[in-house]
C-alpha cells in the first residue's frame, strides 16, 4: 500500500509498524501530527495521551518501557528542556522495552522561542540520536531506533527537523499492522531505583557504551561514504538531501559522507571518509555538531585536512537551510556550476511580509483591550507566555512586554514585583499553558504573598498547535470523556483569595473586574472565558453604518484583521467577521451594528 504522507505521518506509521504500545507527548509545532496520526490510525492496542507537560509525558513513557512495552514520547525542542530532569536520570536507570524520544527541532525558527539543537542533548545525556534526511528515512529510522533501544536498554532520540516533519513523500506501508505480543511486565529489581552507588556504576557503563555504539553506527545503512576525490562533503539531516540534489546536477568529483547518526559519530566510517582528503565542507542545520566531531577526530589522528563549515563562516549558524543556500555554499567550495539553468526559484524575500496577528473574533483581543483600558494612566508591566496570545505584543494592542518560556509569565511578574513594588504587574497565561506549568507559579505567589494579577485566557482549547484537548476540556485524544478540571476551583484550592470570571466580549464589565483584581492586596486571578473562533460558527456579521465619521478608532484601538479602510470609510470584510462586537463597543459614534446570520 503506497501513500503520500507528511513526514510526521510517516514517523507515526513507522511507530505503529514497530509495535509501539504507549504514546505520550505535549503538542508543539513541528512535532504535533505524530501523536495525532497514531491516535487517528490506532489499530486498537495503543494507548495514546496528550500529557499535561513534557516531563509528565517522558515519565509515563518510561514507566511503560520499564514493563517491557515499546513507548514513544513526542515534543518539540524547547519541550525537551521541560523533560530534561527525568531524561538525565533515565539514562542511568535504563529501560527494558524500546523507548524512542522524538524531538522535532525547528530551524528558522518558525514557531519557537529558540533554535536549540537536540543533538547537544544527545551528547549531554550520552544517548544515541537518529537524524533523518527525508520522510522515507524517518519512517525507517524509528523502527531502527526501537530495536537499538532494546539492544542497549537505553532511550534513543529521533530528531526530525521542520522540513522533514512537514514535507511529503510516498511511503510503502504494509496492508495491515500486526498486533505485538503482550509486554513481559514489570519485574521488581534494584536497577529501577536510582542511588548514588548505582549511578556511579551506570555512568561508567554508559560512557563505555559510546565506543560500541560508534562501531555499530559505522556499519549502519543510515551512514554512508560514496565517491572519491581530494575534496569531501559531510552532511546530515535534510541538508544531505540538498547536497545530494545539487551534486546530481554536476560532474564534480567529490567524496560524500552521509551522517544519519550524528551522536555518537560513526568514527570508523568517518576516518575512512577523511583519509586522503585535503578539504572538507560540513553541511548541517543549527549547531556545528558534526563539524566539531570531525575536527576532533582529525586532530586526534593527526590528519592534515582542512575542515570548513559554520566555524569558518562558510555556512550560517542560524536559520533553516534551503536548497539554494546549500547549492551556493557547495558550488563555492567545489568551484563548479550546474548543468543547466535552473531558472529563478521563489525565496521568502519574493513574497510580501505578513506579520502574524490574532484572528478576527479572537477572545484574546477583547481580554487584552479590557486590561489595557483598565490600566490606562497607571504604570504597569504585562508579562506574557507561549501561545496565540503572545501576538498581543503587536500594535495596536502592545500588551505583552515579556515572553520567556511556558509558565514563566506568572513567575517573571513576581520577580518584577519584588524589584519594582510600586508598579502594577499583570501576567497573561492560556488555559493549556496554565495546566502545563502555570500552577507552580500560582502556588509560589500565594506562598510568598506576592501582589500580582494573573489573567488566565481560557479559550477552551490548545489553539496555537492545532486545537488539541487539555485537562480543562473534558475529553482526551483517544476520544473518551474525562473529568473536566475546573480552573476556578483549582486556583481556589491553591489559596488565591480573589478569583473572578469575565467575558472578554463585554469590555466594560471586564475592565471593571480587572480594576478590582489589581486593587486587591495579594495575588489575584481573573479568568477570561471566551471560545476560540475555531470552536463555533458566527451568529452575526458586523457592518459599518452611515454614522461612521472615519475617526478610525476601531482600527487604531483593536487591530482586527477583518477591518480595513476604503477611501475615507471604515469597512468590515464579512468573510472574516465573527460578530464578536468589540468594534461596536469601541466605536464612539454607534456606527457599527450587527446582523444575525
Amino acid at each position: 500500500m503506497r501513500k503520500l504522507l507528511m513526514g510526521n505521518e510517516a514517523i507515526a506509521f513507522g511507530a505503529i509498524k514497530s509495535g509501539v504500545r504507549v504514546v505520550t507527548g505535549y503538542p508543539g509545532t513541528p512535532s504535533t501530527e505524530v501523536l495525532e496520526t497514531i491516535a487517528k490510525n490506532n489499530p486498537g492496542h495503543i494507548y495514546v495521551e496528550w500529557s499535561v507537560n513534557e516531563k509528565v509525558a517522558m515519565e509515563v513513557a518510561a514507566g511503560a518501557a520499564y514493563a517491557g512495552a515499546r513507548s514513544l514520547v513526542t515534543m518539540k525542542q524547547v519541550g525537551l528542556n521541560v523533560a530534561s530532569d527525568p531524561l538525565m536520570s533515565l539514562v542511568y536507570i535504563g529501560v527494558k522495552g524500546g523507548m524512542v524520544i522524538l524531538v522535532a527541532d525547528d530551524p528558522g525558527p518558525f514557531s519557537s522561542q529558540t533554535e536549540q539543537d537536540t543533538r547537544h542533548f544527545a551528547e549531554f545525556s550520552n544517548l544515541p540520536v537518529f537524524d533523518p534526511s527525508s520522510p522515507e528515512e524517518a519512517y525507517q529510522m524509528i523502527e531502527a531506533a526501537f530495536e537499538l533501544s532494546e539492544k542497549v536498554q537505553l532511550p534513543v532520540f529521533l530528531r526530525p527537523t521542520t522540513r522533514i516533519c512537514h514535507s511529503c513523500s510516498t511511503i510503502d506501508l504494509p496492508d495491515s499492522f500486526e498486533k505485538p505480543g503482550n509486554p513481559e511486565g514489570f519485574q521488581k529489581d534494584p536497577r529501577w531505583v536510582i542511588f548514588p552507588a548505582l549511578a556511579y556504576k551506570k555512568h561508567i557503563h554508559v560512557e563505555q557504551l559510546q565506543t560500541k555504539l560508534s562501531e555499530m553506527f559505522s556499519s549502519s545503512p543510515f551512514n554512508q561514504v560514496v565517491g572519491s576525490g581530494k575534496k569531501g562533503i559531510a552532511a546530515s539531516g535534510v541538508a544531505y538531501s540538498y547536497v545530494k540534489e545539487y551534486l546530481s546536477m554536476t560532474d564534480a568529483r567529490v567524496k560524500l559522507f552521509k551522517v544519519g547518526t550524528p551522536y555518537p559519530l560513526p568514527s570508523k566510517l568517518a576516518l575512512e571518509f577523511l583519509n586522503g582528503l585535503d578539504e572538507v565542507l560540513v553541511v548541517e542545520e543549527l549547531d556545528p555538531v558534526v563539524e566539531e566531531s570531525l575536527l576532533q577526530l582529525s586532530a586526534s589522528n593527526l590528519l592534515n585536512v582542512r575542515i570548513y563549515g559554520k566555524k569558518t563562516n562558510h555556512l550560517p549558524f542560524a536559520g533553516e537551510y534551503s536548497f539554494e543556500l546549500v547549492k551556493d555554499a557547495v558550488q563555492k567550495f567545489l568551484g563548479t556550476g550546474i548543468h543547466e539553468d535552473m531558472g529563478h526559484k521563489l525565496t521568502p524575500s519574493d513574497f510580501p511580509a505578513r506579520p502574524p496577528v490574532l484572528c478576527a473574533g479572537c477572545p484574546h483581543r477583547g481580554s487584552f483591550y479590557a486590561v489595557k483600558t483598565a490600566m490606562k494612566g497607571q504604570k504597569a508591566v504585562f508579562t506574557g507566555d507561549i501561545g496565540c496570545y503572545t501576538l498581543g505584543n503587536a500594535k495596536p494592542l502592545d500588551m505583552v512586554d515579556t515572553c520567556l518560556c511556558m509558565g514563566a509569565g506568572i513567575t517573571v511578574a513576581q520577580g518584577l514585583k519584588h524589584a519594582e513594588p510600586d508598579v502594577r504587574h499583570i501576567a497573561f497565561i492560556g488555559d493549556s499553558t496554565f495546566f502545563h506549568t502555570g500552577i507552580p507559579g500560582i502556588i509560589n505567589a500565594v506562598y510568598n504573598n506576592t501582589d500580582i494579577t494573573v489573567v488566565v485566557l481560557d479559550n477552551g482549547t490548545t489553539a496555537m498547535t492545532g486545537h488539541q484537548p487539555h485537562p480543562g476540556t473534558g475529553k482526551t485524544i483517544m476520544g473518551s470523556i474525562s473529568e473536566k478540571i475546573d480552573i476556578f476551583s483549582l486556583v481556589k484550592a491553591c489559596g488565591v483569595k480573589f478569583i473572578k470570571k469575565a467575558n472578554p466580549f463585554n469590555l466594560k464589565e471586564s475592565a471593571r473586574i480587572i480594576r478590582e483584581a489589581v486593587e486587591f492586596n495579594g495575588p489575584s486571578v481573573v479568568i477570561f472565558e471566551g471560545p476560540c473562533i475555531s470552536l463555533y460558527k458566527p451568529s452575526r456579521i458586523m457592518s459599518v453604518t452611515d454614522n461612521c465619521t472615519s475617526c478610525k478608532k476601531c482600527i487604531r484601538e483593536i487591530g482586527c484583521p477583518a477591518m480595513y479602510t476604503e477611501g475615507k470609510k471604515v469597512r468590515i470584510e464579512p468573510s472574516l467577521c465573527y460578530g464578536c462586537t468589540l468594534c461596536s463597543q469601541v466605536c464612539p459614534f454607534d456606527a457599527i451594528g450587527g446582523a444575525d446570520q
